[in-house]
């Protein structure tokens, strides 16, 4: 009996050694960490539009807006770089617009650029947004007080032009819905 309960002893000693041999460890965020996450990526379009080139343009609008708010120049060109490529002929002053973006590394001009495009590309995502919300913004004291607007898939505002230095300036101009 005594023989017994010593190899017992020991089958469990040598078990629960060999199962807590690995550390294991769980993440777990909390919801400030979670939310500073959400902010830091691009914006999950819910809207449709009635054609894939519009689609991908809008995609590539908010990536570049979201660059903007974090004040990210690579990421700008990056997605700028992307976005002329999906222009045609028929869109020209938009593809040069963004080609530009993409080939300057001096964020006031990029935000410059960006500002020029959305007043080229706004009327395209209002006629071809086919369902969901999109949300046309401006920001009265962007560009020395002349103001600038930009489109974005969430009311929240977080703007382009002064990124992390005044990211709540602006205000929901028209709400577009299909």
């Amino acid at each position: 009996m005594k023989a017994l309960l010593k190899t017992s002893f020991i089958a469990f000693v040598l078990i629960a050694f060999i199962g807590c041999k690995e550390k294991q460890t769980v993440k777990i965020d909390t919801p400030e960490q979670v939310k500073k996450e959400e902010k830091m990526t691009a914006d999950i379009a819910d809207q449709d539009f009635i054609d894939g080139m519009t689609g991908k343009i809008w995609h590539n609008y908010l990536e570049v807006k979201m660059a903007l708010t974090n004040d990210d120049v690579s990421q700008v060109q990056n997605t700028a770089k992307s976005m002329a490529a999906s222009f045609g002929k028929e869109r020209m002053e938009m593809k040069d617009l963004s080609q530009k973006m993409a080939n300057t590394d001096d964020l006031e001009k990029q935000r410059e650029l960006f500002a020029q495009f959305t007043k080229k590309a706004g009327p395209m995502f209002e006629d071809a947004l086919s369902g969901g919300t999109i949300y046309k913004k401006f920001c009265p004291m962007a560009f020395n007080n002349q103001g600038a607007y930009w489109y974005a898939d969430v009311e929240e505002i977080t703007n382009p032009y002064f990124g992390k230095k005044m990211l709540k300036c602006g205000s929901v101009k028209k709400t577009i819905s299909k």
